[in-house]
């Protein structure tokens, strides 16, 4: 192939698709991936605010505005949102196979209206009882099942090559989401007070639709996203799939959960208001998500497993500074443990993902050396690869659910201390830093399996070779 044809107008689906081939690639391919990859981002990026406003709209939850909550309701309102997006990833990543990237991401990006829209109005009635407010933020976790989509969706369209980058500029992109609604929070009480979190919801009203839009007009479906239904049962079936997503709760469970829970926590451990709280909070998720292709760059360059295995060690690490700082009462060093753990969070979350298609690649050579033929070996792999990733970043966000329920039982009432909860993060940052190591960097200093029987046609070789660069 020279170069990919024209998606057609009417419904932009590209069938001959094959970013692998280098001619194809930089004849077309690489802009056609390009310009899919950026709406993508925005796309994501506003599902993440929509799905982490909650974090945001409960600093505004005082009696001043006739919405006084408990720290435990509160807590409770931010786990909602994180739950249901948790939930819906696995069906959001087969959502792209069933109806194609451009699709889904239409929808899945306009469907962001419905708990905006509400919001907007609930968050203005005084009085409004607490199980209205669970509702609403239940349909904002809508917003976390775009990660899955979009990932699953941005995977095919990227040689291997160059994986660990776009997928972590596309998941950097959308955790900036994060910090971009606590900054408009920040910003929303700076100038308007702290009675006005519905200008934080009627912002997003405008950016959606138009985003939408663009989607639609300039997104491409194409059919190698196309999997059978039984993909994800197959990858589920594989211990890979279990282990990468326990060191994701690890990494993108620490970054959302601590992301949700950071400004309550403030509030209830040091007794911030309002305005402090949002003054600190936009800080961890902004490095965080700007550190995320950082670590797909570094696990591209020099593994997966050591950055991960590095990462999890300055969390655990990071979380004693987090013990100390609680003890002490020392707000300063509290905050800058906790900047220090989005940023590590945000560099595993790239590595981390690495591990994905590397894992899946390694199957498909092991395969080959027992006489598979490569060409089928690999397209499987790439086939359970795209739904490994949608079930990791479903189970990696139910450790944001993690995070929260267990601040909201260490708070639990406005009184009692984080440590139990901080214990709990530093004995599972050990677990994952001994899993990464026992299983996957021991791999990776393995020769791969082609290599090591001396087997395979030269052109096997290279693309063994590709899918470890």
């Amino acid at each position: 192939m020279t170069a990919p044809r024209s998606a057609s107008a009417k419904s932009r689906w590209i069938e001959d698709w094959d970013a692998e081939d280098e001619q194809y690639w930089e004849n077309g391919g690489k802009k056609i991936a390009r310009r899919n990859l950026y709406l993508s981002v925005a796309s994501e990026h506003v599902g993440f605010s929509v799905w982490s406003m909650w974090s945001v709209l409960v600093l505004f939850m005082t009696p001043k505005i006739g919405l006084g909550f408990a720290p435990d309701e509160k807590f409770l309102l931010v786990v909602t949102p994180t739950l249901v997006g948790a939930l819906l990833r696995p069906s959001y990543s087969y959502a792209v196979t069933r109806f194609g990237g451009r699709n889904w991401t239409v929808f899945a990006s306009a469907i962001l209206l419905v708990p905006a829209l509400l919001t907007v109005y609930f968050i203005q009635q005084p009085g409004t009882p607490l199980w209205v407010f669970l509702l609403i933020s239940a349909l904002g976790g809508v917003g976390g099942g775009n990660f899955a989509s979009s990932m699953t969706n941005i995977t095919s369209f990227f040689p291997r090559r160059h994986q660990g980058w776009a997928l972590g500029l596309n998941a950097g992109g959308g955790n900036l989401g994060v910090a971009a609604v606590q900054l408009l929070g920040l910003l929303v009480i700076s100038v308007a007070g702290d009675t006005h979190p519905a200008y934080i919801a009627a912002f997003y009203l405008p950016l959606i639709a138009l985003i939408s839009l663009l989607c639609a007009a300039k997104m491409d479906n194409i059919a190698a996203v196309r999997t059978d239904p039984g993909a994800q049962r197959e990858a589920l079936a594989q211990s890979d799939t279990w282990l990468i997503s326990l060191l994701y709760i690890g990494t993108f469970g620490s970054f959302i959960g601590y992301g949700f829970a950071f400004g309550l926590v403030l509030q209830t451990q040091f007794g911030s208001t309002p305005l402090e709280a949002a003054s600190y909070t936009f800080l961890g998720p902004l490095l965080g998500s700007f550190s995320r292709p950082f670590g797909g760059w570094l696990a591209d360059r020099f593994g997966g497993a050591l950055i991960s295995l590095a990462t999890f060690a300055g969390m655990a690490v990071g979380t004693g500074v987090l013990l100390l700082a609680a003890d002490r009462h020392s707000l300063p060093v509290f905050i800058g443990g906790f900047t220090v753990l989005f940023v590590l969070s945000g560099i595993g979350n790239g590595s981390v993902y690495k591990l994905i298609p590397a894992a899946f690649a390694r199957r498909a050579e092991a395969s080959i050396v027992a006489g598979h033929d490569a060409t089928g070996a690999f397209a499987s792999a790439r086939r359970l690869a795209g739904a490994a990733i949608g079930i990791s970043g479903a189970i990696g966000a139910l450790g944001g659910v993690g995070i929260n329920l267990a601040f909201r039982g260490a708070y639990g009432g406005g009184a009692g201390s984080g440590t139990p909860a901080f214990l709990t993060f530093i004995a599972y940052y050990g677990l994952c830093a001994a899993v990464t190591s026992v299983v996957y960097l021991r791999r990776e200093r393995a020769k791969p399996p082609v290599a090591a029987a001396g087997a395979g046609a030269s052109g096997e070789v290279r693309t063994t070779e590709s899918i470890h660069a």
